[in-house]
């Protein structure tokens, strides 16, 4: 047969053949670029932590930082980028393995600031120091070189100069030169305060944070406020002759923490001028008006509540005088930062409201507050260019925050760092949950679904406690959360009495009064999943870090309904908690000295006194250096329940404090959690 003469009807078997073959290889491209995967493990340390944008003087740059992880060398690595105003070109400004972080611009647009701990081990040392990126070009060049390192630093409005926070140095950094120690081994550490530990910080001696005034050109640095205080927050003045901050001081700031709103005139020798008076915190980064003539910062709860705080907006004349409240009518918290409008007629600033955070304006005479972003999200530092344009962090529960601009009302994305990982992860769907209490009080949090979710299927269900306890579950990316559904399992987050964003009185019901109210709702929310069968009320699962450590052993201790409980940086006999961790001003203010509220003490230590009506295998975990809950709350109880036949694990992490910051800690952590939960939630595997 000749190639070039076919037969009508092969010609039509031919067509109809390759329709067909086309056809198929198109849907099986399309499969393939649409094909996702559940997240795993191995995507935890793959997703970047985008943070800090900062956009620069003439609006057309942002910079901000990028968190990696090392596998290999077991170590976290943040580094600075920037991205163009129109979103069309991300580069890479820092690639050193030290990590940089805070991106600030000077003024004048000349450069770009950053602090780090470079150089050999004798330099680090010193702590972090200013560095400065040229933008004509070249290689960052070291600024400053302070005793004590550099926490916080500001640019002065002519460029010349930086407001700079340093601790006062430690003498057993270098206890060879210490008197009366010449030996190489660290000296003994003596303890007078009353607040004496802090998580990290380890036992604290009398060193504080103070202000320094550093000169750009001739790079010399001189103190600006001194003494038993902590100084915190520069914020310099439009014109560039005062500079405001906040400070701790008083006869014993260990024992009453009062911080208040202060001015300075920028020069050696000035004296602190006190703006407000308040007994409570003043907190926030002050922020002054255009004109100079106002500062706004954040108020906060009378000291007694420190526990349940809800900042309030205020301001207050730079010249002295009442501060006025601004959102006293609100009722939800008010985050920094705080921008002036460049009028000086408005403020913008960040709202925490029930799952969500949102950007609010309002007119600096009162009013209401207008919201600026909406739709199920969190938003985070933002920040107000010279047109008025909004730069921030935006995020969703499906979406890992990215730097966003907010023109018009509409966000537009600048960043795209996690766009490749995420577009091939097939993710599980969160949605709000309600329930309601027995004592009749609504509750707000959020489920989370298996992608292959099936109604009427039941759910091995987990019970995710949330730390705190003055915080929430929102609207933000959990890679817990996800990381469990892709595992088949529905997750709960419930946020419970005590918790922020649903007001004040919400926050402070469990005042005094732990394990009571918390477990109610904790409860309501687990017995509303079952009622909509959702949740398999023969596998239910339960654990939480910190707080939701504590609540965990609370809850146990209350219903036996769990199959497995995880209790990470928890306690249960509270009463050993006096002394040994860093709470003490709150637990003498809310619960009072054990030795006149033994009851008091005795009541809300129940879990451990009450342990042997616990049945739930639990495994409990945290970090041996941990002051914020130390291990000895996870070891008691593991103690009582390996005493009592239930069973149980304790896990200590070496060297780590109350957030494990080890990446192979974490990732053993997960681990830890998906194989104690499948062992007593899962049938074994035929």
């Amino acid at each position: 047969m000749s190639p070039h003469r076919i037969k009508p009807s092969v010609r039509v078997y031919l067509v109809v053949l390759i329709g067909v073959l086309a056809t198929a290889a198109m849907a099986a491209f399309a499969a393939g670029q649409t094909a996702k995967r559940p997240i795993s493990l191995d995507d935890l340390f793959k997703i970047k932590s985008v943070g800090d944008p900062q956009r620069s003087p003439d609006g057309k740059w942002v910079a901000y930082t990028v968190g990696t992880t090392n596998v290999e060398k077991d170590k976290r690595d943040t580094d600075l980028w920037m991205v163009g105003w129109d979103g069309a070109e991300e580069i890479r400004l820092t690639s050193s393995p030290d990590g940089e972080s805070t991106p600030r611009w000077s003024p004048d647009g000349r450069y770009l600031a950053f602090l780090a701990s470079r150089g050999t081990e004798e330099e680090k040392k010193l702590g972090a120091q200013v560095w400065l990126l040229d933008r004509r070009g070249g290689e960052a060049q070291k600024l400053t070189e302070i005793k004590g390192g550099v926490s916080d630093y500001a640019w002065s409005p002519d460029s010349r100069r930086l407001a700079i926070v340093s601790s006062d140095p430690d003498p057993a950094d270098d206890p060879e030169k210490m008197e009366g120690w010449k030996r190489k081994t660290a000296p003994p550490i003596v303890i007078d305060r009353y607040l004496f530990k802090q998580d990290r910080s380890g036992y604290l001696k009398r060193l504080y944070e103070h202000l320094w005034l550093f000169d750009v050109a001739s790079r010399k640095a001189e103190p600006l406020t001194s003494g038993a205080s902590n100084d915190t927050s520069p914020v310099w003045s439009p014109d560039g002759s005062r500079i405001a901050f906040l400070s701790e001081r008083g006869p014993d700031i260990d024992r009453d923490p009062d911080s208040d709103l202060f001015v300075i005139e920028a020069k050696s020798g000035a004296a602190p001028i006190r703006l407000t008076d308040y007994a409570g915190p003043d907190g926030g980064r002050p922020s002054w008006s255009p004109d100079g003539q106002w500062i706004a910062f954040l108020r906060g709860d009378e000291p007694r509540f420190s526990g349940y705080n809800l900042d309030k907006l205020a301001v207050v004349a730079a010249a002295g005088g009442p501060a006025k409240i601004l959102t006293d009518r609100l009722d939800r918290a008010v985050l920094d930062p705080i921008c002036w409008s460049a009028d000086g007629k408005g403020l913008t600033f960040l709202v925490e409201d029930d799952r969500e955070v949102y950007i609010g304006r309002m007119p600096v005479g009162g009013g209401s507050v207008e919201k600026l972003t909406t739709g199920r999200r969190t938003v985070s530092n933002l920040s107000l260019g010279p047109d008025g344009a909004i730069t921030l962090l935006a995020g969703t529960a499906a979406e890992v925050n990215e730097v966003n601009a907010l023109e018009n009302g509409r966000l537009r994305r600048l960043t795209h760092q996690n766009d490749a990982l995420f577009a091939g992860l097939e993710l599980g769907t969160t949605e709000d949950f309600t329930s309601k209490s027995k004592d009749g009080t609504v509750v707000n949090g959020l489920i989370t679904k298996p992608a292959s979710y099936s109604p009427g299927t039941l759910y091995p269900t987990l019970l995710r406690i949330h730390g705190g306890p003055n915080g929430q579950d929102d609207w933000s990316f959990s890679f817990e959360r996800e990381l469990f559904a892709a595992n088949g399992y529905v997750v709960l987050a419930v946020n419970y009495r005590g918790g922020s964003g649903r007001g004040s009185a919400f926050q402070k019901a469990i005042f005094a009064d732990w394990g009571h109210k918390e477990v109610m709702d904790l409860l309501g929310a687990v017995d509303r999943a079952v009622a909509l069968k959702i949740a398999d009320p023969a596998r239910l699962g339960i654990g939480g870090w910190s707080y939701g450590g504590i609540l965990t052993d609370y809850t146990i201790a209350t219903d036996p309904r769990f199959r497995a409980a995880i209790s990470g940086a928890g306690s249960a006999l509270q009463l050993a908690m006096y002394g040994s961790d860093q709470y003490i001003r709150q637990y003498e203010q809310e619960i009072g000295v054990p030795w006149k509220a033994t009851d008091a003490w005795i009541r809300i230590s129940y879990p451990f006194f009450k342990a042997d009506r616990i049945k739930t295998p639990t495994l409990f975990m945290g970090g041996e250096k941990d002051f914020n809950v130390p291990i000895v709350g996870g070891e008691q109880m593991y103690q009582a329940l390996k005493s009592l036949g239930v069973e149980t694990e304790l896990v200590v992490y070496p060297g780590q404090f109350h957030g494990l910051s080890t990446p192979s800690y974490i990732r053993d952590r997960y681990e830890r959690y998906l194989s104690w939960y499948g062992k007593f939630l899962k049938p074994a595997k035929s």
